[in-house]
C-alpha cells in the first residue's frame, strides 16, 4: 500500500519564516523552484522526498514534526466540536476539516477558541440559572449575592468604616455641606468640582469631580464624599476586603463600592449626632432629612444601621422596590428577612407608595411566624432633570417590629393592640405557608397539592 502523501504546507511556511528567508532562498537551498514551493506551502502539491531530505539535511529539521499531529488533532478536536448539537446534524466530511487544519489551522484554532467561549458562555448560564433556583445555598454565590450576605451578617454596620466616616463629618459645615464639600475638595485634594451628564465621573489626570447637574444636592454631596472614601480611605476599606475574604475579584469590586457608599451615607448622617436626633424627633424621616440635608432614602437607609455596639437604635428592616416589584435594596435587623430572589409579598404596602406618591403609608403586619410590624413606605422616584427624561420610579419601605413602635412617630392613632389591626403578610409566596391567600401567585415549595376538577375556590388547587 502506498505511503500518504504528505501535505504539510502551513508547517512548510513556518520554517521559512522562523529562518527569516524568502522564497527565493528557501527555494535555493532546498533545490526546488519559487513556483514549486509556493505550491507546497499552499498544499497544492504535496511535499516532496527532496524537500524533506533539504529540511533534514541543510537545516536539520527534524522530519517527524511534519507529521506529528497538529493537524490530525486540530481534526480531532473540530470533529468534538461540531458534534456540538449547537451546530445541527450535518456536520463537514472529514476531506472538509483535513483542509481546514492544513491550509488555514489559524482558523481551526479560532474556530476551536470560539467554540470553548460558547460552551463556557452556556454553562455559566446553566449555573447562573442553577442558583437562581436553588435554596439550599451550597452553590458558590455569585458575586453580587456574596456582598449582600457581607453587609447582611454584619447586620449592615462596619464599626471601622462608621467611625472614620463620623470622624471626617466633623469637617463638613452642616449648614452648607455642598458647599463645605467642595472647598475641602480643592484645599485638601486639588481637586475642582464640575458639573456635566454623568452622575460622578473622576478625571485622575486633570483632578477634575464631576457631578450631574440634575442630582438633588444630598445626592451630590454623597457622590463627593463616596470619591473622598475612595482616594483618601482607601487603605481602610481595602483592609475591610482582606477581612472579608471574598471568592471572587469581582466580589471584591462590588463591596468596595458598597464600603465607599456606606462611608459617604456614614459621613453624611454621622452615628452619635443622628442617633440623637432620630430619638428626638421619634425618627420622623421628613424632620431628619431636613435637619441633615439628606433625602429620604439615605435617611430611611442609615435608620436600618445603627447597630454600634454599645449604642443600638431601633432594629428596623430597610428595603426598596421598582414599579415590577423587584427589590433592588434589602436589609433587616429585625427578623423580617426577604426572600433571596424574586420579589416581596404584594399583600405588603410597599406595592401601594406608587399609588400615592409624596406620602408615608402606614401599615400593620404580620408575618406568617407571628411577629408583628409597624410598617412604612414611601415613593421616592427621582426625576432626570429634562424634558421627555425617564423618571426612576422606586420606593421604600421602613419598618420595625411592634415592640418599637412608641419610638416612632409613625405610630401615633394606631390600635397596637388589636390583632384585627395587622393585615397577614409573607415574604415570598415560595416559602410562604399561608394557605388562604388571595394573592397567591406560586405554590409553597414544601405544601403538597391537591387539584379537584370539581371545585374551584380563590386558587385553582388546595394546599395540605
Amino acid at each position: 500500500m502506498a505511503a500518504p502523501k504528505l501535505y504539510a504546507g502551513a508547517k512548510l511556511r513556518e520554517i521559512r519564516q522562523r529562518l527569516s528567508l524568502t522564497q527565493r532562498d528557501f527555494a535555493g537551498q532546498l533545490g526546488v523552484s519559487i513556483s514549486y514551493l509556493n505550491q507546497m506551502e499552499n498544499n497544492h502539491r504535496p511535499l516532496s522526498a527532496t524537500v524533506v531530505l533539504g529540511l533534514a539535511q541543510t537545516f536539520g529539521f527534524d522530519v517527524t514534526e511534519l507529521s506529528a499531529g497538529e493537524n490530525t488533532r486540530l481534526v480531532a478536536d473540530m470533529r468534538e466540536a461540531l458534534a456540538d448539537p449547537v451546530f445541527g446534524e450535518d456536520a463537514p466530511p472529514m476531506s472538509d476539516l483535513q483542509l481546514v487544519a492544513s491550509n488555514a489551522p489559524g482558523f481551526a484554532r479560532a474556530f476551536l477558541n470560539l467554540h470553548r467561549a460558547q460552551r463556557e458562555s452556556a454553562d455559566q448560564l446553566a449555573s447562573l440559572n442553577e442558583a437562581l433556583s436553588a435554596e439550599s445555598g451550597t452553590m458558590a454565590p455569585l458575586p453580587w449575592e456574596e456582598v449582600r450576605d457581607f453587609f447582611h451578617y454584619c447586620d449592615n454596620y462596619v464599626d471601622a468604616v462608621d467611625r472614620a466616616a463620623e470622624h471626617f463629618s466633623r469637617q463638613i459645615d452642616t449648614s452648607n455641606v455642598l458647599g463645605s464639600l467642595e472647598v475641602w475638595l480643592n484645599r485638601e485634594l486639588k481637586i475642582t468640582l464640575q458639573y456635566g451628564p454623568n452622575i460622578r465621573h473622576f478625571d485622575r489626570d486633570q483632578r477634575i469631580l464631576s457631578l450631574s447637574s440634575s442630582s438633588e444636592r444630598p445626592t451630590q454631596a454623597f457622590q463627593i464624599l463616596h470619591q473622598i472614601a475612595l482616594l483618601v480611605f482607601d487603605d481602610l476599606l481595602e483592609a475591610t476586603l482582606d477581612l472579608a475574604r471574598f471568592r471572587t475579584p469581582q466580589a471584591r469590586d462590588i463591596c468596595k463600592l458598597g464600603l465607599a457608599n456606606y462611608f459617604a451615607g456614614a459621613a453624611l448622617l454621622p452615628y452619635g449626632r443622628f442617633l440623637t436626633e432620630a430619638r428626638e424627633t421619634r425618627h420622623d424621616v421628613e424632620q431628619l432629612a431636613l435637619r441633615f440635608g439628606a433625602s429620604l432614602e439615605q435617611v430611611a437607609h442609615r435608620l436600618s444601621t445603627l447597630q454600634r455596639s454599645g449604642e443600638k437604635g431601633v432594629p428596623f428592616f430597610f428595603v426598596r422596590v421598582d414599579q415590577a416589584g423587584t427589590i433592588t435594596k434589602r436589609h433587616s435587623a429585625t427578623h423580617l428577612q426577604f426572600a433571596r430572589f424574586g420579589g416581596a409579598c404584594p399583600l405588603w404596602n410597599v406595592h401601594r407608595a406608587f399609588e400615592t406618591p409624596g406620602q408615608f403609608l402606614r401599615q400593620l403586619a404580620e408575618t406568617p411566624d407571628g411577629i408583628r410590624y409597624l410598617c412604612l413606605a414611601r415613593d421616592v422616584s427621582k426625576p432626570a432633570g429634562r424634558f421627555k427624561a425617564p423618571v426612576q420610579r422606586y420606593a421604600i419601605g421602613l419598618g420595625c417590629e411592634v415592640s418599637h413602635a412608641d419610638a416612632l412617630v409613625y405610630s401615633d392613632g394606631l390600635d397596637l393592640t388589636s390583632p384585627a389591626a395587622f393585615e397577614p403578610i409573607g415574604v415570598s409566596c415560595r416559602i410562604c405557608e399561608r394557605t388562604a391567600c388571595h394573592q397567591r401567585a406560586v405554590p409553597p415549595m414544601q405544601k403538597t397539592l391537591r387539584i379537584s376538577p370539581d371545585s374551584r375556590g380563590q386558587l385553582p388547587y388546595s394546599l395540605t
